[in-house]
């Protein structure tokens, strides 16, 4: 199967160099049309007929070309937005290398995200006061099994849904799943003439629904309320917002898909250690709370997560992987850009990075304004939440002069600063920004003003997970300098640094560290560190007795942190009885000097000598010591024949 672009000019708004195009995407390329989505929509028709994969070089009317594929029976075309994103510009003229870029990119394959099904079978809790809450419930008692939480005296008129008084204790899950746990519970009872009578209250009561409506108007009852599937909130005052929800909670029936967005591996994490807190990045990051501490490792629930990607931007392992997509396609992306535009005649691209208000900006800019300029290349993430120092370092090192992150309003940005920053203290401060204009007018001017860096002379294709990757894209930035880069506290690259005075090679440090990175040697006491595998973690600084290690945050881009080096090493002591060495030297001389002669148990010379045996020597000298504490009473002589005749004699 060969690949065709269907080439369109807008009515002649754009100029579009066909053969550049193709040269450079080494795909075919139809002429140049005028009208594609309406005089000559036949030709669409004719293309899709045939055996070839169709791109339309269309943004705008993706719809009208999926109607004709569904009216001939055909499979979807591909479609690719030149216009808004190169054409429509100031510098519309020199496009033909975005144009090709943008092309070349739009027939890459995209990876498919992993998704689970969720059900909904429609049981919906409302909770607010009486007063609003029963008119919604009373809409959505026809469609769905609806009870109302109500927080007031009102009482209802209709039996038409379930009402429960209750305090609720904690809500937790998401649309399908949410779980209620309730103290002070009263249901109604409907017997009686007059007000309706409330049961005796009840504790402890847990129950169960697939949507909830939050009118309470008060403190959200989840984290990120606004992330959460199946939790719909309105102000009670605003009575547009609540008849709306009604709308929105009868969508919510059936059963959807569920992206898997990260992917956990609980072998690489490093969140603690024997009860010692090591990293709690994605811990504190997270703004849906759907990770939380499991011992050793953390757990994610797959149903609270909204798939920002902070977390997995922030974990220093790789134990966190984002999966929609993962950062290998990201990377083919930016490769696949960088290539192509280079390939076209451009000289130094630049990358913005953007989700779909960014990607409205853009439209408007074009549409309305001075379009983006010709050297901006487009990159559309589904969240730019989770773009982190890695994916900004590999734009980089892709030969982009610049890259910057396009913010939206709805934007988490607390990972994307500290992202920033560490990635700046890497690559330098001119190359790497996050933009965060909302005026599609000054957001074009930025761009036309920025000052443009030399690229990279000699680009990369940095591989690997992220760690991998920001070193191959760090060596390539910075490939004169020889000593370590400095970093800002908290980043997960760096040193340890051991106070040989204080540490006594005790080797806590190594059985805890999570990464390997400390390592002992078997045959001498010796405290050895590999700085690459180092995710400066803290447990190992934590769980020292001594209080002997430091963590210095930095980059070491030379061989040597690939390999092992000696942090502190002493000789061993050798057994007085069999010459075996045990222990450190200096530990056991410490030990000598403040017990032999005034701890009770050492009070003479040859209790003392027990501290300089080894384990085997040592437990042998006891045993056969006068004062044996391993000892027992002699055992008994054993009776024979002749002991009862000498009895009977005796008698």
């Amino acid at each position: 199967m060969t690949s065709k672009l269907l080439l369109c000019d807008c009515e002649g708004t754009q100029s579009i160099d066909a053969d550049r195009i193709s040269s450079a995407c080494e795909l075919s390329c139809s002429k140049v049309h005028t009208a594609l989505c309406t005089r000559e929509l036949g030709v669409v028709a004719e293309m899709l007929q045939t055996d070839d994969q169709v791109v339309i070089a269309c943004g705008q009317e993706t719809v009208v070309f999926s109607d004709l594929a569904d009216d001939l029976g055909v499979d979807q075309p591909g479609c690719v937005d030149l216009r808004d994103r190169a054409g429509w510009s100031d510098q519309g003229q020199n496009a033909a290398p975005k144009m090709a870029a943008l092309a070349a990119e739009a027939m890459l394959p995209q990876p498919i995200t992993s998704a689970v099904d969720v059900i909904s079978e429609g049981t919906c809790c409302i909770i607010g006061s009486g007063e609003i809450a029963y008119d919604l419930a009373e809409q959505l008692s026809d469609s769905l099994a609806v009870t109302v939480l109500v927080t007031d005296e009102v009482q209802p008129l209709s039996r038409a849904f379930d009402v429960i008084r209750a305090k609720v204790r904690n809500l937790s899950g998401a649309l399908g799943g949410f779980t209620w746990h309730l103290d002070q519970v009263q249901q109604l009872e409907p017997g009686g003439r007059g007000d309706f009578a409330w049961s005796a209250p009840r504790d402890r009561a847990k129950s169960r629904s697939d949507i909830v409506v939050d009118l309470t108007g008060g403190t959200a009852l989840v984290a990120a309320p606004d992330k959460r599937e199946g939790y719909l909130r309105a102000d009670p005052r605003d009575a547009v917002a609540v008849a709306r929800l009604a709308f929105d909670a009868v969508q919510l029936v059936g059963t959807f898909e569920k992206p898997l967005y990260v992917r956990l591996d609980e072998a690489l994490c490093a969140h603690s250690r024997a009860g010692q807190t090591g990293c709690s990045n994605c811990l504190d990051i997270c703004p849906t709370g759907a990770i939380t501490s499991a011992t050793d490792h953390v757990a994610i629930d797959p149903m609270i997560c909204a798939g920002c990607g902070e977390c997995s931007a922030l974990c220093p392992s790789t134990a966190i992987t984002y999966e929609d997509p993962p950062v290998s396609a990201i990377l083919s992306r930016m490769h696949i850009l960088a290539r192509t535009f280079r390939r076209a005649g451009g000289t130094a691209p630049r990358l913005l990075v953007h989700d779909a208000h960014g990607a409205q900006m853009i439209r408007m800019v074009a549409r309305f304004g001075r379009g983006l300029p010709a050297d901006v290349i487009p990159l559309e993430l589904n969240v730019v939440s989770g773009f982190g120092h890695a994916e900004m370092l590999a734009g980089l090192a892709h030969g982009f002069a610049r890259v910057d992150v396009l913010l939206g309003p709805k934007v988490e940005r607390d990972a994307l600063d500290r992202e920033l920053v560490l990635a700046q203290a890497i690559a330098g401060q001119g190359a790497l920004s996050l933009i965060d204009e909302v005026d599609p007018d000054a957001f074009a001017d930025l761009l036309y003003a920025q000052e443009v860096p030399l690229p990279l002379t000699d680009p990369v294709l940095p591989l690997g997970n992220r760690r991998q990757i920001t070193r191959l894209a760090a060596q390539a930035l910075n490939a004169k300098t020889e000593s370590p880069l400095a970093l800002p506290d908290g980043a997960s690259y760096g040193a340890v640094v051991v106070n040989t005075g204080t540490c006594t090679l005790c080797l806590s440090c190594v059985s805890l560290c999570p990464s390997g990175a400390l390592i002992d040697n078997p045959d001498k006491p010796q405290l050895n560190f590999q700085q690459d595998a180092c995710l400066q973690c803290g447990i190992c600084r934590t769980i020292c007795p001594e209080q002997a290690i430091n963590l210095v945050p930095q980059l070491d881009l030379s061989d040597k942190a690939l390999s092992q080096q000696v942090l502190n090493e002493e000789e061993p002591f050798e057994c007085i009885e069999c010459g075996a060495a045990f222990g450190v030297r200096s530990t056991i001389e410490r030990i000598m000097d403040k017990l032999s002669g005034t701890h009770p148990m050492f009070a003479t010379s040859d209790q003392a000598r027990l501290i300089q045996m080894c384990d085997d020597c040592r437990v042998n000298a006891q045993f056969h010591s006068a004062d044996n504490p391993f000892q027992s009473s002699p055992r008994p002589r054993v009776v024979t024949t002749d002991d009862y005749f000498s009895k009977r004699k005796d008698h």
